[in-house]
């Protein structure tokens, strides 16, 4: 019985026992844990969000340096050498060594 009553008389159990309180402390657990549009799910989604943009900006850099190319092959004399260089293509009466060095 004691007991009951050191609980009933203590601060912490005046502080909840309150409806406002108890009700504010409920309505903060719901957003920031339970609701589908928690704020820990909108932090995660931004994280998510930057590491898209990020992405989408190295891309956009591979698409102008991708354009830069394409736009050299459009002469047949870097297109030859673009072929020789990357794709190791020869003509029919010649032989390609490859040499590589190890460092």
């Amino acid at each position: 019985m004691e007991i009951i009553k050191k609980i009933k008389d203590s601060k912490f159990f005046k502080l909840l026992s309150n409806i406002y309180i108890l009700t504010t402390l409920i309505f903060f657990i719901w957003i920031f844990f339970i609701d589908s549009n928690s704020i820990l799910v909108n932090l995660k989604l931004k994280k998510e969000i930057n590491e898209l943009r990020d992405r989408k900006e190295v891309l956009q850099r591979q698409i102008e340096v991708d354009k830069k190319i394409i736009s050299n092959l459009k002469n047949p004399d870097s297109l030859e050498k673009y072929a020789r260089e990357k794709l190791y293509m020869k003509k029919d009466n010649e032989e390609i060594y490859i040499i590589e060095f190890k460092e």
